[in-house]
């Protein structure tokens, strides 16, 4: 008789359940019920580790918070004001407004912390200018907005650092901090990309902004551009926890759009809410698979026989890093972003920690192979995203974004093999590390 090892089956068995359309969670929540009863364990066990974990895990109230303060900037005016702003200082040059798409998205990312909810909100609307009047491809201005959107989860606030920090125990704060360098330097890769198609595809010069007028759209656009500063000066001077900044975050959005811009009605702010009621469903019940499915882990002892099979290869730091960089690149192609970090990203910390490679550096370093597996072929969320956006093919999207994704690939190398460039902030601001 062939016996199936519980674990391999439970495996299986989320493979198959996700490939007929099972979401997930759900799926992850199935097979380690699956893999409890095959093994003979209690089978309470898994609702007591979805409680355990949603109910102690208070830094995962940030999650809601930061959806929500997303949700009331795209239903008032805040936005639009931040679209001006960029255009007034980027839009006079050759491209400017596909420059524009870039600036915004740096700007916003502050904002949202959401790669979806960039492509979705400010995304959607760039993809509009960008197309009205024929000015620029269709296929060109979906991928250009696909590849902006990866820069959201990457500068603060940042709900997958959020949950990095969740599953490694490093500082929310510092990780903030060493998130916007890589962010900056994704946008300037982006920039000289479309520079250089400015020049050779002959796009459009905008007309441009009189600079007289820009201290009054900077004026226009102050209040929503001191939301990161008074996340990042709230958390770092102690004055309130990563929890805390984000639902200060989304009184700061209510409040400006409300009380300053008297932009959102009741009927929007109730549409904001109900949206964001929803993400958050989604994800906490990602989160509760996860959980699950991590004891299943931790009963099999799989992080600890990966991070001893790993020693025993004796690999340099710099070689696991290049190593995890190119296993999270290939998953995903074919992984959600969150299950990877629920997931996979647990398992790779002991080895890591024992490897000695600091824990604020190897989160950057995962965040960012994950947001630019959004933007991989063939899964590529981001880009079937803005193909119904766009209504363009998604082959016509895939031949324009691979420029912008082996320009933001060349950055990730820098930030692999200098951790300088991620850590030189945080330490500026005290992180030992």
């Amino acid at each position: 008789m062939i016996v199936i090892d519980p674990f391999w089956l439970a495996l299986a068995s989320i493979c198959v359940l996700a490939l007929i359309g099972l979401p997930i969670g759900h799926a992850m929540i199935a097979s380690s019920i699956l893999y409890l009863w095959l093994a003979g364990l209690d089978m309470g066990t898994a609702a007591e580790q979805i409680l355990n974990g949603l109910y102690t895990g208070y830094l995962l109230l940030a999650v809601p918070m930061f959806i929500l303060a997303a949700e009331i900037m795209n239903a008032g005016t805040m936005t639009q004001r931040l679209l001006h702003f960029c255009n007034a200082v980027v839009g006079r040059f050759r491209g400017g407004l596909a420059q524009v798409n870039v600036l915004q998205s740096l700007i916003f990312a502050g904002m949202s912390g959401s790669a979806i909810a960039d492509a979705a909100g400010t995304g959607k609307m760039m993809q509009q200018l960008m197309t009205k009047d024929d000015r620029y491809p269709a296929s060109y201005a979906a991928a250009l907005t696909a590849a902006t959107a990866v820069i959201a989860p990457i500068i603060p606030p940042s709900i997958p650092l959020v949950i990095y920090a969740l599953v490694s125990d490093a500082s929310v704060g510092f990780l903030f901090l060493a998130g916007i360098t890589p962010g900056i330097m994704l946008a300037l890769a982006q920039m000289t990309i479309v520079a250089i198609d400015a020049r050779r595809k002959n796009f459009p010069v905008e007309k441009p902004v009189p600079l007289h007028r820009l201290p009054g759209l900077t004026l226009r656009a102050l209040p929503a551009l001191m939301l990161p500063v008074v996340l990042l000066v709230g958390i770092r001077g102690g004055v309130m926890t990563p929890t805390e900044a984000a639902a200060v975050a989304a009184g700061y959005a209510l409040l400006i759009s409300v009380a300053i811009y008297q932009s959102v009605t009741p009927g929007q702010l109730y549409r904001a809410l109900l949206s964001s009621g929803r993400t958050t469903a989604s994800i906490g019940m990602l989160l509760a698979g996860a959980m699950v499915f991590n004891y299943v882990v931790t009963v099999e002892n799989i992080p600890q026989s990966l991070s001893a099979l790993l020693l025993g290869w004796n690999l340099t730091p710099t070689q696991f890093l290049l190593l995890v960089n190119v296993l999270l690149l290939l998953l995903g192609c074919v992984l959600e972003g969150t299950t990877i970090l629920l997931v996979i990203v647990p398992v790779l910390i002991p080895a890591a920690r024992a490897l000695g490679i600091d824990m604020v550096h190897f989160g950057v370093v995962v965040v960012l192979n994950i947001m630019l597996g959004l933007i991989t072929p063939p899964y590529g969320l981001l880009l079937f995203i803005m193909t119904r956006i766009a209504e363009v093919p998604l082959r016509d999207i895939v031949l324009n974004v691979l420029p912008f994704l082996f320009a933001m690939l060349g950055a990730l190398a820098i930030v692999t093999l200098v951790p300088g460039t991620v850590l030189w902030l945080p330490r500026l601001l005290g992180y030992g590390g």
